[in-house]
């Protein structure tokens, strides 16, 4: 009896742990632009010229004006280890640089997806990033990050 109940516990926690992984895959992020920017796909590099400071423009010759997760947010070092392969330390580096030189600043933050969403809806300048799943007609995905 001891055993099965052992077996039982044993077999539920690697359940939820594979559902785990499983709900953490699913949730692709999205690089995302107003429904009302003609911009219908980006490169990673693009995005990451963007983000990091290194281009002010979407290919169409239209600025660029990308906004951040707060820092510390998982949805933001994700994005950032994905898309520009940098970690935390090393993105505070690039842009204590970039500061400290006078050559650029950080993209604005945002407190969550729903607000990045917000913003670049109403702002067809505007570039972000969220989570797949919070799309909706306000805007459209311009590059999945995998």
């Amino acid at each position: 009896m001891a055993t099965l109940t052992y077996s039982r516990i044993v077999g539920s926690a690697l359940l939820l742990a594979g559902l785990a992984g499983v709900s953490a895959r699913a949730a692709d992020l999205v690089v995302i632009v107003s429904a009302r920017n003609p911009v219908t796909a980006l490169r990673a590099e693009q995005v990451a010229a963007i983000f990091l400071g290194q281009s002010v423009r979407f290919p169409d010759g239209t600025e660029a004006v990308p906004y951040d997760l707060r820092l510390g947010a998982p949805i933001r070092d994700e994005f950032y280890a994905r898309v520009t392969n940098k970690t935390p330390a090393l993105l505070k580096a690039h842009w204590s640089k970039l500061v400290f030189t006078g050559r650029g600043q950080p993209p604005a933050e945002l407190p969550d997806s729903a607000a990045v969403r917000r913003k670049v809806a109403n702002d067809p300048e505007a570039i972000g990033y969220i989570e797949r799943g919070a799309l909706d007609g306000s805007v459209h995905a311009v590059l999945v990050v995998q």
